[in-house]
């Protein structure tokens, strides 16, 4: 059988099309780990997360266990990679963020069930796959931003309320066919069917004060600047905003909305990995996982990116608990999953980014 290549030798070949960088890696005195991991030394990660964001946390994993991370990062690509690849993919774990661009992986046949007591214990199970073929490492709530200046707190509740006339030209969103906001009109449609779900998504368009467009800060930004009055991000946006010394005036232009806080509760997304078909550091790898899904690397992603952890046991701290407690809608992402081809062509059939 032809041997797997290497990630270095793919780095050293400089096959991969989208941009990539390696991740910085320590190994030390490592601690007791199965048998089975402790013989495999490395772990080849494939990651749409930048590296700042996780490389905190394979660093640990490395200072614990003496296993390597090595990690190719892009924007897009890596189903295809993936698949084209094959059995030769060199790649043993997947991150990614979003419920779609997790079960698309699935989807495709290119991941593999994984059976984890100590994982299960950690996520949710409205958080995994039931079958175990991918898994959430942090929360994201989708919530409302609003203007301080121009709307009273407490006037615009829900998602629902987004569609109220009464915020005719008043609201901004970026792209309704990014995957963020995929998700939450497939959350809304299994909520209330497929014909209430249009008519609200058609009231949305109908108060948009701009063509759909920009990343969820550039919501805030525009509220910020008097474009419109309510927008809708992910709630790690504000933690970045404000350590931002030329978007902190975005932040402070606005109130946040944890919506539906008397109903279901606030939407909620995930970043989240899944195990390749072809994985060939099987157990390493399933060793990161289990490390990632524990509770001090749930930690150090609601410290380090803002995002809650998905560890339910796990208190934050800081800017996370400066926004305090809410509910949260306990909805399984697999449905979610699952009306997400639905939701896109919703977005199309009214229109929303016209």
């Amino acid at each position: 059988m032809k041997p797997k290549p290497t990630l270095r030798a793919i780095f050293s070949a400089a096959v991969l099309t989208a941009t990539v960088a390696t991740a910085t890696t320590v190994t030390v005195t490592t601690v007791t780990v199965t048998t089975a991991a402790a013989a495999e030394r490395e772990v080849n990660v494939y990651s749409y997360r930048q590296p700042f964001l996780i490389e905190p946390m394979f660093d640990a994993f490395t200072a614990a266990t003496g296993i390597q991370v090595n990690a190719v990062y892009a924007k897009t690509g890596m189903l295809e990679r993936l698949q084209n690849e094959g059995r030769n993919s060199p790649a043993d774990l997947v991150f990614t963020v979003d419920i779609g661009r997790l079960s698309d992986l699935q989807n495709a046949g290119l991941t593999q069930p994984v059976v984890s007591a100590a994982i299960n214990r950690s996520v949710p199970a409205n958080m995994r796959d039931p079958a175990g073929h991918w898994f959430g490492l942090t929360a994201r709530a989708r919530i409302l931003v609003t203007s301080k200046a121009r709307v009273r707190r407490g006037e615009i509740t829900s998602y629902e309320d987004l569609a109220d006339p009464k915020w005719r030209g008043r609201v901004c969103t970026r792209s309704g066919k990014h995957p963020y906001n995929i998700a939450l009109i497939a959350s809304l449609m299994h909520r209330h069917g497929d014909a209430q779900a249009q008519a609200w998504l058609a009231g949305v368009k109908a108060n948009l004060a701009r063509k759909p467009q920009g990343n969820d800060r550039a919501q805030a930004r525009a509220i910020a600047e008097g474009v419109c009055d309510v927008g809708v991000i992910n709630h790690y946006y504000l933690h970045k905003m404000a350590a931002d010394d030329k978007q902190k005036a975005w932040f402070e232009a606005v109130d946040v909305v944890f919506p539906n806080q008397a109903g279901r509760g606030t939407h909620m997304n995930i970043s989240g990995m899944a195990m390749t078909r072809h994985a060939p550091h099987r157990d390493a790898a399933l060793a990161l996982m289990e490390f990632l899904a524990g509770d001090r690397a749930q930690r150090m992603y609601a410290e380090v990116n803002g995002e809650y952890p998905v560890n339910p046991r796990i208190r934050v701290g800081g800017y996370l608990q400066s926004l305090g407690d809410f509910k949260r809608d306990g909805l399984d992402l697999s449905a979610v999953a699952a009306n997400r081809g639905a939701a896109s062509k919703m977005a199309d059939r009214v229109g929303y980014n016209d």
